[in-house]
């Protein structure tokens, strides 16, 4: 695996002692037992959620996640339940709660923000309640071993030890291979409008147990406490923000992914690459899906018409789950007029200078004009900040968007990027201090004249530029399961 490819999702390291390690073989076994026997309905779940390991790793997990601070309904946060009530106490509760029937999840809390981009458009997040939260990781932790044996590999978003650089290596690598039509779909708020009833019929397809199946219902139905203070119910959605939510969308969604990878299955009319060619031979379609979430796209080695057909397919796969897509976003283009996806920009095009052509893949126009958008914002002419406490939130933004596009070819953007990010700095450094030019010269330049990097208290500008450009390799079947080599 790719040094720079952290887990997606909540993939186990190596498991030190204690609860870590007892959750970690629980984990494993789970995930054998379900790899072993595709049809089996796993029973007696209920007592592992609450188990005192199981508690204490998932409020780990949420202690440590980004959004810890974030409170519910209730107002408190897992640090308060750490230094006010004590862990042991506040899981203790917990767990009493659990295993005589009273514990009931809090409605979430709406909160608004804006979608990546900088498309000016706002997102629904559903903020659970820190028991929520806690339950939430609890669930995840004993379900998630359970499905990976059955999701297919096509899918990639919020799954362990997969990123949206593999999904985004599976469509160059299949673009070079003659798949140049595209469905680039977009499901109409996905996460909004997911029927409960299709994810918990999936559920149940592999768990017996009455008790878990009821406490993911609850917080499906648990309902969503407005920005306004009114309380609404939730009839269908999984709202985002909430740790099982993307499980459950995964879980609903793997019916598209069978539907459209069954055929490459063994056995399947697509499974080897000789039966493949000749179903090219004989002018029939092949296909490979590729699904990040709810941004999917299906390449299609055939024809128009072939992908017309494909995406009436699709509609009706996800009429079932109360899922549409969208007509204004949903399209069919050639790869060589190209398509965005995951913040990328895919096209086949000419070589220059040669008539070879190759798919590329480069960074799309929103991402860019998003991180110019923070970079004006910290170096805004007006701000009175100081330039060690700019540089680093400059760089923390600068360094983490590098990390994700490099794999593109951008080395030119980046160069781009790293002058924009130079002179946005120099010019407000100018405004805040009155400096004229000579002054720029003389704070940033040696004795002969050479310009020195921007640094301030030793916190140095992060050069965009610097930035090594690699190739992200492929790695299709490749991509091993976090539970294989933690046998118990």
């Amino acid at each position: 695996m790719p040094q720079d490819a952290p887990p997606n999702g909540s993939a186990p390291g190596p498991a030190p002692a204690g609860p870590w390690s007892r959750v970690a073989g629980m984990q494993a076994k789970l995930h054998r037992w379900a790899a072993a026997d595709p049809g089996r309905r796993f029973d007696d779940l209920f007592n592992l959620v609450h188990d005192p390991a199981t508690l204490v790793v998932a409020f780990a997990r949420v202690a440590g996640n980004q959004g810890a601070d974030t409170p519910g309904v209730d107002g408190l946060t897992a640090a308060y339940a750490e230094e006010v009530v004590g862990v042991p106490g506040f899981l203790d509760d917990l767990r009493a709660a659990l295993k005589d029937g009273s514990f009931r999840p809090l409605p979430v809390r709406e909160r608004k923000i804006p979608k990546p981009g900088g498309s000016g458009k706002l997102r629904k997040l559903g903020i659970p309640a820190v028991a929520g939260k806690v339950v939430q990781a609890a669930l995840k932790l004993v379900l998630e071993p359970i499905f990976e044996a059955d999701f297919e590999p096509v899918s990639y978003g919020f799954r362990p030890v997969r990123r949206a650089h593999d999904a985004i290596a599976e469509i160059h690598q299949f673009g070079t291979r003659g798949y140049r039509w595209v469905l680039d779909a977009d499901i109409e708020a996905a996460f909004d409008n997911l029927s409960h009833s299709a994810a918990l019929e999936r559920m149940r397809a592999r768990i017996k147990d009455k008790r878990v199946l009821a406490l993911v219902k609850a917080f499906l139905k648990a309902g969503v406490l407005t920005e306004s203070g009114d309380r609404e119910d939730t009839h269908t959605g999984t709202p985002q923000g909430g740790i099982l939510s993307p499980l459950i969308f995964n879980v609903a969604m793997s019916v598209l992914d069978e539907h459209l990878h069954q055929p490459w299955k063994p056995g399947g009319i697509m499974g080897t690459s000789s039966q493949r060619a000749r179903r090219r031979a004989r002018g029939l379609p092949n296909w490979r899906a590729c699904r990040y979430a709810d941004d999917f796209a299906v390449l299609v080695h055939g024809t128009q018409a072939d992908t017309e057909t494909l995406r009436e397919e699709i509609a009706d796969v996800l009429e079932p789950l109360g899922l549409r897509l969208s007509p204004a976003k949903t399209r069919i283009v050639h790869m060589s007029e190209g398509f965005n996806f995951l913040g990328f920009r895919i096209q086949w095009k000419r070589k220059g200078g040669t008539s070879k052509w190759h798919v590329y893949t480069f960074i799309a126009d929103r991402p860019i004009r998003s991180l110019k958008a923070k970079i004006r914002a910290l170096t805004n002419r007006t701000s009175q900040q100081d330039l060690r406490s700019v540089l680093i939130r400059l760089n923390q933004i600068m360094r983490g968007w590098a990390n994700y596009f490099k794999h593109a070819v951008c080395k030119h953007t980046l160069g781009n990027l790293a002058h924009f990010a130079w002179w946005r700095v120099i010019r407000w450094l100018r405004t805040l201090h009155r400096w004229r030019w000579k002054d720029v010269r003389r704070a940033f330049t040696t004795p002969e004249g050479q310009w020195k990097p921007v640094v301030a208290d030793g916190i140095e500008l992060f050069n965009l530029e610097a930035v090594p450009v690699t190739r992200y390799r492929y790695r299709g079947g490749k991509i091993p399961s976090p539970w294989v080599l933690n046998h118990a």
